[in-house]
């Protein structure tokens, strides 16, 4: 099992003060197993073990906490009778109705440190921001980058070894489950649709009420297969509508929403480098996890510019970025990363061979007119080179970094 090294710091670093830590992200990506990694630190601190209580939600053990009455009046019975600090580690808060009412009333005690875990971004809802006013932390999770991939299938150090891990984790992506089985595509991909129907059905189709389910799988078949590409509701109505089948923008709309809420999406918004504002139209949407995408689709190598597109987007997000897509004029930039005072440049190619794809990807950069970095990731084999000021890295060694 690898230690999410970074995130337990994170985590660490705002124990014992007073504000709820909100391990977010889609169902599977190892927050129930950095939630009991963080229960351990707690142990190796020597926090007596009748002081942390951990409440797994989708264990049937607690099947019988519904509500928040049922949750505040739980842990009082486990927890009230020990003194000093109490710590709280509840997994899947989301499953237990206004489980803020009774999570605001322990915090308000100041008896208890509190670290919840949620697949689904309503539990980060304007109601429950209102509730905690600014009492909480979020702490993203997303699935294994490469460097924690490669971390766990390290055989040696061989370029040759390299490669064929890259090729696995782009094939088969970062969830942490799929460790646990042989790596082939007869077990991996059904296992990775398995995820995508649990997310769909759980966290889409029954929190949202949604009724045609046959048209909201239409919906995230069509945006998982154009990865990378700009979209909009608009757009995806039309060519439903050239499928003979009818549905409105809006309604195109609201599902978009409901897969972003639950994780299964990144929405990514353009932002007008002239105009230095955010576009609130044509967005481009991401998976929260390649290998999952290819469990829906099936593997193709057609569209390998998106797909390496997404495991730099992944990436980015995994080093703490928020990040935009480029407009500049007609041109466009694949990402712009920014963090605190930090802003940087990517275009990603699948491969530099060919001039026009060459002046292109550079011509793009070399249209912002600023210093701060800016770089274009492909697979060619290359040492690092620049040009005009733009650094030509291969993505792979770009991916091994430590941030």
């Amino acid at each position: 099992m690898i230690e999410r090294t970074v995130s337990l710091q994170k985590l660490k670093a705002y124990t014992g003060k007073p504000l709820i830590k909100i391990i977010s992200g889609m169902r599977r990506v190892g927050k129930s197993i950095l939630l009991k990694q963080f229960r351990d630190k707690l142990f190796d601190e020597n926090i007596p073990k009748k002081n942390i209580l951990l409440i797994n939600m989708e264990s049937l053990e607690n099947d019988f906490i519904k509500d928040y009455m049922d949750l505040y009046n739980y842990v009082k019975q486990e927890l009230s009778l020990q003194s000093g600090k109490k710590y709280l580690l509840i997994d899947e808060v989301q499953e237990i109705e206004k489980w803020e009412k009774a999570v605001n009333s322990f915090l308000s005690d100041g008896a208890y440190d509190i670290t919840l875990t949620g697949s689904n971004a309503r539990m980060l809802s304007a109601e429950l921001s209102t509730l905690l006013s600014g009492r909480y932390i979020e702490f993203p999770l997303y699935p294994f980058t490469f460097r924690d991939f490669l971390r766990i299938r390290k055989l040696n150090n061989s370029e040759e070894h390299i490669r064929d891990t890259f090729g696995h984790f782009l094939r088969y992506g970062g969830l942490p489950g799929i460790h646990t089985l042989p790596f082939s595509d007869e077990i991996i991909f059904p296992y990775l649709n398995a995820i995508y129907n649990t997310v769909l059905l759980k966290d889409v189709v029954a929190k949202n009420r949604v009724r045609d389910v046959e048209q909201l799988e239409r919906i995230s078949r069509f945006v998982l297969s154009n990865i990378g590409n700009i979209t909009s509701a608009k757009k995806i109505s039309e060519y439903l509508k050239s499928q003979r089948t009818k549905i409105a923008v809006e309604t195109v709309q609201n599902y978009l929403f409901y897969f972003c809420q639950a994780f299964m999406l990144h929405k990514v918004n353009r932002y007008d480098l002239k105009g230095k504002k955010i576009l609130e139209y044509s967005e481009k949407y991401y998976p929260a996890d390649i290998g999952l995408r290819f469990g829906v689709t099936g593997y193709s190598d057609a569209d390998i510019s998106g797909v390496l597109e997404t495991i730099v987007y992944l990436e980015l997000l995994n080093r703490g970025y928020k990040v935009f897509v480029g407009q500049t004029g007609v041109q466009e930039i694949d990402f712009i990363a920014e963090k605190q005072d930090e802003k940087l440049y990517i275009q990603v190619a699948y491969l530099l061979n060919q001039e026009s794809t060459i002046e292109r990807e550079f011509g793009n950069l070399m249209a912002v007119k600023d210093n701060f970095p800016k770089m274009v990731l492909s697979l060619d084999e290359y040492g690092e080179k620049s040009r005009q000021g733009i650094i030509r890295k291969n993505l792979i060694k770009f991916l091994l970094e430590e941030p």
